[in-house]
């Protein structure tokens, strides 16, 4: 009995559940998900995977280039079902990140102009410093603290991200010069 190498195909797939509230739909090859909080859209073009909605299943499967899946293929699976699950959860709850400013001797001065956050006196510097606002997110000033909020995990942390990486002090030691504003909170819910 021999069998050719190619003949054999092995299924692969994740299977997402959809909670009621949330609507899941494809257009073309852009994964969109809405629910109470809001909505949040993902381009899947360069990511090798299928995904077919039937009912409240979301079913992800890989691209395979021979008939026997890889290891990478597994993990791109299982990437895109954490992509999935963080979306539902983004709509269903939202996501908050909690940024605290820290500051020694220059006292640091924050405010939201559109879509910037403009740190200004940050170590005596006269220019302000800017650190964009990504995607749909909330972001309010309360005392020493800085709130991001949005239905977009991704959109929400990389926000947090260039706020955090714009007070970084360099050519400095950063056990003496702790001015800054970094994340101290990560939570679920808005």
């Amino acid at each position: 009995m021999s069998t050719s190498r190619e003949s054999m195909s092995i299924a692969l797939e994740a299977v997402v559940d959809v909670p009621d509230g949330v609507q899941v739909s494809m257009h073309g090859r852009v994964l969109e998900v809405k629910g109470p909080k809001g909505r949040v859209s993902k381009d899947l073009s360069k990511i090798p995977v299928n995904i077919s909605i039937d009912g409240s299943n979301v079913r992800i499967s890989p691209l395979m280039v021979r008939g026997k899946p890889r290891r990478k293929d597994k993990a791109i699976m299982n990437t895109m079902r954490s992509i999935v699950k963080n979306m539902i959860e983004g709509v269903l709850h939202g996501y908050t990140y909690k940024l605290k400013i820290v500051h020694a001797h220059f006292p640091i001065s924050v405010k939201i102009k559109g879509k910037q956050v403009l740190i200004e006196n940050f170590i005596g510097e006269r220019s302000p410093r800017v650190a964009e606002i990504v995607g749909d997110c909330k972001v309010s000033i309360e005392g020493d603290d800085i709130i991001v909020k949005g239905t977009s995990i991704e959109d929400v942390a990389q926000t947090a991200a260039n706020i955090e990486n714009a007070t970084r002090i360099k050519e400095k030691d950063a056990r003496v010069f702790l001015d800054g504003i970094y994340i101290y909170a990560k939570e679920k819910g808005m």
